[in-house]
């Protein structure tokens, strides 16, 4: 047997490896912006298996994979190259798109791969700014059923490589990409873990979207700052930053996460990699309050309160109740505002009561008087002397 044919055969063992089902965040992450139909960016350093995570996205996704190298590419590949016809002052010119777009456009679907993308000049990435946003190559506008994805390498470890300008960059959805070392010996050892495909809940759809509009809606409106924060620097503007565009990528990837009832590290990417590590974590923040009880719902029925088990929830919830009787201040309202207090000593750390019982206590009235519940939490705060002044 000729000493090739052998090596095939060598060659063929070596690349027949399985799969298995696997939690992994980061592929969670890309998996649910793509079927968000949401550009994505992957960041990472070169040879860590962003190519290998695109080839096995496109085979659990049954889209055929279309890479094109960003950076050995001309503008005019992206454009479109300008074709005279038989009277162009009649008719114009017509650009004519690359063979790989035809192809994407006459299959109907597809998995777009742009590699290298930190590795592409200006010129290249200027070009690239409808494709990724737009869909369209020279005169041709690619289907619904294409999906786009890039990868990239920071500055520092690319082959020559550029910043991405901020119009770009701020079309993606940005991941960070990271080996784990438990997958790459398992993977060696012939099983790399499989693609799961988000599974959205048909009958939370409506409720995911009205989730998600109203975090983000509730956040910009009491911070209208984070609406559009371009980075001074030139290195920030090439990642994830707040603008309007990038708040509709981040609703709609709240409201996919929602409907597939995703974990809160893979919301947690993805809304940063949309918005930024700042303001993407105050849309988590924003995110826990709506999940609270309601204050309003607690006064009626002290009784039946049940209060948040993380700390810093459950001081968001007492203050809440305190600031609903500042309000509105009844004696009724008052007492079944002790009642919560007092729920909330039975079932939880009771340095968290310091602050709104001392509050609560101030908005006493003189004909009031002190309740039973004041005595029970006499021990944690000096709530009956606050009381009597």
């Amino acid at each position: 047997m000729p000493t090739l044919d052998t090596a095939a055969d060598l060659l063929k063992l070596l690349y027949d490896t399985g799969t298995e089902p696997r939690d992994d965040a980061q592929l969670e992450a890309l998996t649910l912006a793509v079927a968000a139909d949401l550009p994505v960016l992957l960041w990472g350093e070169p040879g860590i298996g962003k190519t290998a995570a695109l080839d096995q996205l496109a085979a659990a996704l049954d889209l055929p994979l279309t890479t094109v190298i960003a950076s050995v590419h001309e503008p005019s590949d992206f454009a479109g190259l300008p074709i005279p016809g038989d009277d162009p002052a009649a008719q114009g010119v017509a650009m004519a798109p690359p063979d790989w777009a035809v192809r994407l456009v006459k299959a109907g679907r597809g998995l777009l791969f742009l590699d290298e993308l930190s590795t592409a000049p200006p010129a290249v990435q200027a070009a690239l700014l409808r494709v990724v946003l737009e869909r369209r190559i020279g005169a041709l506008r690619l289907p619904a059923g294409v999906r786009i994805v890039a990868a990239a390498n920071p500055r520092g470890s690319a082959a020559d490589g550029w910043e991405l300008s901020a119009p770009l960059a701020n079309r993606f959805v940005h991941l960070q990409w990271a080996h784990r070392h438990e997958v790459v010996v398992r993977g060696l050892g012939g099983v790399w873990p499989r693609t799961r495909l988000p599974e959205l809940d048909a009958g939370r759809l409506g409720e995911a979207v009205a989730f998600a509009r109203r975090a983000v809606c509730g956040l910009l409106a009491a911070r209208p700052k984070l609406v559009h924060q371009l980075p001074a620097s030139e290195s920030r503007r090439g990642g994830a930053w707040p603008s309007p565009r990038s708040w509709d990528m981040a609703l709609r990837l709240v409201a996919f996460a929602t409907a597939a009832g995703t974990s809160r590290e893979v919301l947690s990417m993805l809304v940063r990699g949309a918005v930024g590590d700042g303001p993407g974590l105050e849309l988590l923040a924003s995110l826990d309050r709506l999940d609270l009880p309601d204050p309003e719902e607690l006064l009626e029925d002290p009784s039946a309160a049940v209060l948040p088990e993380r700390g810093d929830l459950r001081q968001a919830v007492l203050d809440a109740v305190v600031d609903a009787v500042r309000r509105r201040p009844t004696r009724t309202r008052w007492d079944a505002a002790w009642a919560v207090l007092a729920g909330a000593a039975a079932t939880g750390a009771p340095d968290l009561l310091v602050v709104p019982a001392t509050t609560l206590a101030a908005l006493r009235e003189d004909d009031w008087e002190l309740p039973d519940t004041i005595e029970r939490l006499a021990g944690v705060v000096s709530v009956a002397r606050a009381g009597a002044r």
